[in-house]
């Protein structure tokens, strides 16, 4: 799955003002990934806010995205759920003729066991007609899934390629990567240490603060690829305070902010979220404003 070795960003969904999905923003947001140097698209993730979005406006922001990046760009479509059984149904259902792989999130809400989180994905993976990314982000599901778990999933299924790992815990990560098959990739899902889970040897990440500062975050991760240690933690560094900034108050509130300072698109979230406040907006303005200088 050479696809999914580098930078991949969890695309927002757009809104106007009056909530409704922007598509033309959402176009402009995927034109600026590919023109700066993003390899990969992730459609329909937390950060596109999917809780909130109907059938039809799903399938709305996967028609915009599909027919914006005219495949020049591999796509991953998040289809996950706490029901499996509605997993498998859609899995059986849709035509995935457009995406290289799913991202599918460990099962939030009803707290599995190990075994619980292992038979959901093995009736994913038995499902599934192409790649399926594990994502593995217990601050939103409640539940951990353990590297035994995600490495005995990696061993017993092939299409069972890599792991979106969103623990925030390097340790964890590097238990990953050192028990892991050879061709399974450990991608981060946690921008603050893509970085040494890449040194480590994971295969990259999957970001939010990418697709506002795809350029500069891109290069790091592939000077990280490239072994070029001191380089890339130049750019680590100058991102580093933005990556704090954009979730202080709330993915994708924080994003949003920085995508309305560079005039692609609305900061409009939808309910149970809100916007950032007015110092944290002034703060990620002047950020953004001073990298789009340099």
């Amino acid at each position: 799955m050479q696809a999914l070795i580098g930078t991949g960003v969890a695309l927002v969904t757009p809104f106007k003002k009056d909530f409704s999905v922007d598509v033309e923003a959402l176009k402009s947001i995927v034109n600026f990934q590919v023109d700066n140097g993003i390899d990969y698209l992730v459609v329909l993730g937390t950060t596109a806010e999917t809780a909130t979005l109907s059938k039809d406006e799903k399938e709305l922001v996967i028609k915009t995205i599909v027919e914006a990046n005219k495949g020049r760009l591999p796509l991953v479509l998040g289809v996950g759920s706490n029901n499996t059984q509605e997993v498998v149904a859609e899995l059986k259902s849709r035509d995935f003729s457009d995406f290289v792989a799913i991202l599918s999130v460990s099962p939030y809400y009803n707290k599995p066991t190990q075994e619980g989180i292992y038979q959901h994905f093995k009736a994913i993976a038995e499902a599934s007609p192409i790649p399926v990314i594990l994502y593995n982000v217990p601050g939103r599901t409640a539940s951990n899934m353990l590297p035994s778990t995600i490495i005995r999933l990696a061993n017993d299924f092939k299409n069972v390629v890599a792991v979106k790992e969103a623990a925030g815990d390097i340790v964890q990560a590097m238990k990953l990567i050192q028990g892991k098959p050879k061709d399974f990739l450990v991608i981060s899902g946690d921008d603050m240490i893509t970085l040494p889970m890449i040194l480590a040897g994971g295969a990259g990440v999957i970001s939010v603060i990418a697709e506002g500062f795809p350029k500069q975050f891109s290069e790091m991760v592939h000077l990280g690829l490239n072994k070029r240690v001191e380089e890339a933690y130049k750019l680590h560094y100058l991102l580093a305070d933005a990556i704090d900034m954009i979730f202080e108050q709330g993915n994708p509130a924080g994003i949003k902010e920085v995508f309305k300072s560079l005039g692609l698109s609305e900061n409009t979230v939808r309910l149970p979220l809100v916007n950032v406040d007015e110092n944290l907006a002034n703060r990620l303005y002047d950020f953004t404003n001073k990298i789009s200088k340099m």
